[in-house]
């Protein structure tokens, strides 16, 4: 494979080689397990130092897209990321976005409610009695004291992660990934202190039963139910911290 490309501008070298090569493996001409040229090579198509080669492979690697091995047979290649690998950079991503301000909360529940209740009524059809037993499981942990707000959050994630995984459809579980692994958590960050936790496991144990009794809209409409809540929770969050910043303010006022 040799590389065409004009010029490199020097302070951005890295990242324009980075992604020149991504380029290539996302048009196929590059495929998973190729070899890629030396670095030795790559800095004499693309006109620049090893060096700054080096950064790029660097920047290509931290996106599982390559993979370097020692030895005779050894360079760098092409990778095939693991699904597991790819939903947790789409959840890393997404929750620097949340974190960032590119996300409001009312678009994040909004998303979650609108792509969990395609897995309810997915997981109303397919689930099976393990998926069923898992949500009852963790219910019960839910509900058991003491239980420390590490561990409910932690409960809460595995939960609508069970119902995702009873929906059986592995792109839908790869997108609802930055939800449920990424999102949520967020969520359960930002109302911890105002949420009430009986409430939100009513509305899991009103959910769970749906999807046993495979009533796909009851198990939906819980779902709504529960994004309101959390709707709510965001909104009473928000205010409380208005208020103290506002207290802080009148206090150094003074």
């Amino acid at each position: 494979m040799v590389f065409r490309h004009d010029q490199i501008v020097t302070a951005t070298a890295a990242n324009q080689i980075a992604e020149a090569i991504q380029q290539e493996i996302a048009s196929g001409r590059l495929k998973v397990d190729d070899r890629l040229p030396t670095e030795e090579e790559l800095a004499t198509q693309f006109r620049v130092s090893r060096p700054t080669v080096r950064e790029a492979l660097k920047r290509l690697a931290a996106r599982h897209l390559i993979r370097s091995r020692r030895g005779p047979a050894g360079g760098t290649f092409v990778n095939g990321p693991s699904p597991e690998e790819m939903a947790q950079s789409f959840s890393t991503a997404a929750t620097l976005m949340v974190a960032a301000g590119g996300i409001t909360l009312d678009q994040m529940a909004t998303v979650r409610a609108e792509m969990e209740a395609i897995c309810c009524r997915l997981a109303a059809e397919q689930r099976s009695a393990e998926h069923l037993a898992g949500m009852r499981a963790e219910i019960a942990l839910q509900l058991s004291e003491p239980l420390l707000d590490e561990e409910f959050c932690a409960s809460d994630v595995r939960f609508h992660r069970l119902i995702v995984d009873a929906a059986g459809n592995p792109l839908l579980r790869f997108l609802m990934n930055a939800i449920v692994e990424g999102l949520l958590p967020v969520s359960n960050m930002i109302i911890f202190r105002v949420r009430d936790r009986k409430t939100i496991v009513d509305h899991h144990i009103r959910i769970a039963d749906a999807i046993e009794a495979r009533d796909a809209d009851r198990a939906v409409a819980a779902l709504n139910d529960l994004v309101r809540y959390v709707r709510d929770q965001y909104a009473a969050a928000e205010k409380g911290r208005l208020e103290y910043a506002s207290k802080i303010t009148s206090t150094k006022g003074e």
